[in-house]
């Protein structure tokens, strides 16, 4: 009984993948995955290892793997070189012969199915985003409470995103006059989808909402789309410009006799998404908005946010926001600009 186990070690290196290097080394364990450049290994005793192509002499696959070939096919089956060729031993087509430079990517069945399932995620799947809180606290000679908080959250398919936002900021001072405690209070929020249409150019639409109790402002409320273009796309910088039309209705508390002010009009919306990571610790975000009303072209609304969010660990960072809302519009004796400032932790999640 114990000669089974000793021939079970002895044998499983033979049914296990294998490369061998120009050098005459030789690694023996499970192909993960590979691109134009290298291949990833998973072995027994040094983990996952990269190899670079130019260094592989020949491969061997026991499992089966998912070739990827330039001209858009993909073969399934496992994998043999020989004299610089590569051989796929398919089920429905035999042996395929490829040629090692047509090959775009490589993958394991696991590698394979955890790619498919990024590529079309559960509408619960591929959240990226964070969570920011930023709260201050006086006493004695002045007794203030601020709160600040904030989400958001981004569903990336292969041909869309998902994005979602909202933001609030309350802040009361002890010491003023009853009616003036309240210093700040607004609250945002809002969702926007792209649907790619090319490969630089998108469709989306957009609904945001936007609450301000010193501008007397009980809702914003905002719907609309248009056409964005990606004017730069890459794991580090994106730009993307926008462009549509929207419809706002905005719902005023006005002195009496008249107790609401209310505006319904159809606008445009020209704007600009700005990201970029800074040396891989902190990400740049900038927005800027423009909402022209079609009806009265002395009459607009503009936005601005710009923020920073630099990472202390793989899951928590510090942010900074700045947040401008300009209005050509508001209540009698009210101001035109809503700025807002806050600073605070944030915290990451994926799901």
């Amino acid at each position: 009984m114990r000669v089974l186990p000793l021939i079970l070690a002895l044998c499983s290196p033979l049914f296990a993948d294998q490369i061998v290097l120009k050098n005459g080394d030789r690694l023996t364990g499970t192909i993960e995955t590979s691109d134009d450049k290298s291949l990833v290994m998973k072995t027994e005793f040094a983990g996952e290892v990269t190899v670079q192509w130019p260094a592989i002499q020949d491969i061997k696959s026991e499992q089966p793997l998912h070739v990827a070939l330039k001209e858009g096919k993909t073969v399934v089956g496992p994998v043999s070189s020989s004299d610089g060729k590569i051989e796929v031993s398919t089920k429905a087509s035999g042996n395929v012969e490829v040629a090692k430079d047509s090959i775009v990517v490589m993958r394991s069945d696991a590698e394979q199915t955890a790619w498919e399932n990024l590529q079309h995620p559960g509408y619960l799947e591929g959240w990226e985003g964070g969570v920011n809180v930023g709260f201050g606290l006086t006493a004695g000679n002045s007794e203030t409470k601020n709160l600040a908080m904030a989400f958001t959250g981004t569903r990336t398919g292969l041909h869309d995103k998902l994005s979602l936002y909202e933001g609030s900021v309350y802040s009361t001072n002890g010491l003023a006059p009853a009616g003036t405690r309240v210093t700040a209070n607004t609250n945002k929020g809002g969702a926007r989808y792209d649907h790619d249409i090319a490969p630089r150019l998108f469709a989306f639409v957009n609904a945001d909402f936007f609450t301000d109790a010193l501008q007397d402002l009980n809702l914003r409320s905002v719907f609309g789309g248009g056409l964005g273009l990606h004017a730069i796309k890459t794991a580090n910088t994106t730009l993307d410009f926008l462009g549509g039309i929207v419809y706002t209705r905005e719902n005023y508390t006005q002195l009496a006799p008249l107790p609401h002010l209310i505006h319904n009009f159809a606008a445009a919306q020209i704007g600009d998404e700005f990201m970029h990571k800074l040396h891989g610790s902190t990400v740049i975000t900038q927005k800027a908005y423009f909402f022209p009303d079609f009806s009265d072209a002395s009459e607009y609304r503009a936005t601005f946010d710009f923020g920073t969010v630099t990472k202390i660990n793989k899951w928590l960072g510090w942010q900074n926001m700045f947040g401008d809302v300009y209005v050509t519009n508001p209540p009698t004796g009210k101001k035109k600009n809503d700025v807002v400032f806050t600073t605070g932790l944030n915290v990451t999640f994926t799901h």
